[in-house]
């Protein structure tokens, strides 16, 4: 998840468009993506390839009412697109493979798909003549791992899961190279679908974030979408007992109950609704520390706050075992006891914001840009 997903601007996209172009050899190209939404992570990353692959087609299922897709000229969508299913992912789901497959009549040399759920089973043209790549964010939480997001609890869901889940595999024999955001989702690659994947890390805009004037650092700070599973009231409970002040922003459909929550907390607690981006660098800059107990697939907030030079005090799970250097750019806490939190507070004095902003920049758009060029190169061989 990124800070795109707060707000409705998009960065500049950065990288040499050129490279991957030229890699692609006159091939026509088509790149997917699942539903486009305004905006996330996963989002963010399609922007970038896009940027990558200036020639080629883009398709998504649909995009959202709200969402900025200027930066692509034209983005094509599916029949979904067209029906109430897009205003339910969950309903939508069990026709999400037969939509992939009746996308378009066009064929592609090359197809890249950008999958979170099941973009990656798209198939435009013989696969025997036509190159399919897929960049997986996660296999579909819904289905695969609806432990980790209490949407995938939707019991509409329990029936199609089982059946969804071997269409999922079935679907998805024709592609030829995987690639994903982190080790952590490479694993779940591996157990799920039983194939390997190129572990090629998100585009962070360090150099944006980490030009931001050095501020108070007197405060927490809390950012992502307001929804359960990002434990908010936990971050609260955390300020609680340590004493210090908590900023919580972004949006979401948890606001309701979470200004409820802040409002009986013995905290400072202040809400800051759908913050800007030159707002969310500073407030990054005037953070003692982000607050990050959240088992995320990868997670661009966490990289964008040390950018910043903002140390972070996190879960010991999922992508800050990869983003997050425990002792030096932050403190990974096992589990969810507020008091293992505000311990590891304790420790902020240790850590050092150069060393910090030095580690953000190893996530840097040209050093995607690069290892997306050399997988492409190779699975085109």
């Amino acid at each position: 998840m990124s800070t795109d997903d707060l707000l409705g601007e998009r960065p500049a996209l950065r990288g040499d468009p050129v490279w991957t172009d030229d890699v692609l050899g006159g091939r026509s190209a088509a790149i997917v993506h699942e539903w486009y939404g305004s905006t996330g992570g996963a989002e963010l990353v399609f922007r970038h390839i896009a940027g990558l692959l200036p020639a080629a087609d883009r398709y998504a299922l649909w995009a959202d009412r709200d969402a900025d897709v200027s930066v692509f000229g034209r983005l094509r969508e599916s029949w979904l697109a067209s029906t109430p299913l897009r205003h339910s992912k969950a309903l939508a789901l069990p026709l999400m493979p037969l939509a992939w497959r009746t996308l378009t009549r066009q064929h592609y040399d090359v197809v890249l798909s950008s999958s979170h759920a099941f973009a990656h089973t798209v198939r435009i043209g013989d696969p025997r003549q036509t190159r399919h790549l897929s960049y997986v964010h996660t296999p579909a939480r819904y289905i695969w791992s609806p432990e980790f997001d209490e949407r995938g609890a939707n019991p509409l869901l329990h029936g199609p899961r089982r059946i969804l889940q071997a269409a999922d595999r079935r679907l998805s024999r024709h592609v030829h190279a995987y690639a994903t955001n982190s080790r952590e989702v490479r694993q779940r690659i591996q157990r799920f679908w039983k194939r390997d994947a190129e572990v090629i890390y998100p585009p962070v805009d360090a150099a944006y974030f980490g030009a931001a004037p050095e501020g108070s650092r007197d405060y927490l700070l809390g950012l992502g979408r307001w929804i359960p599973y990002k434990n908010f009231d936990l971050m609260m409970a955390i300020a609680e007992a340590s004493g210090r002040p908590l900023v919580i922003a972004g949006h979401g459909p948890d606001e309701a109950r979470l200004r409820r929550l802040a409002a009986a907390s013995g905290a400072e607690i202040t809400i800051e609704l759908r913050p800007d981006r030159a707002r969310l660098r500073e407030l990054y800059a005037g953070a003692c520390a982000l607050l990050f107990p959240v088992h995320e697939d990868f997670g661009i907030i966490p990289v964008e706050a040390q950018a910043a030079g903002t140390p972070i005090i996190g879960l010991r799970r999922g992508g800050l075992l990869e983003t997050v250097i425990d002792g030096e750019t932050g403190v990974l806490v096992d589990g969810y006891d507020p008091a293992g939190y505000v311990a590891a507070l304790d420790r902020l004095d240790e850590l050092d914001p150069t060393r910090i902003r030095a580690h953000a920049q190893t996530f840097a758009p040209e050093l995607f840009a690069a290892r997306m060029n050399t997988w492409i190169a190779d699975a085109l061989r």
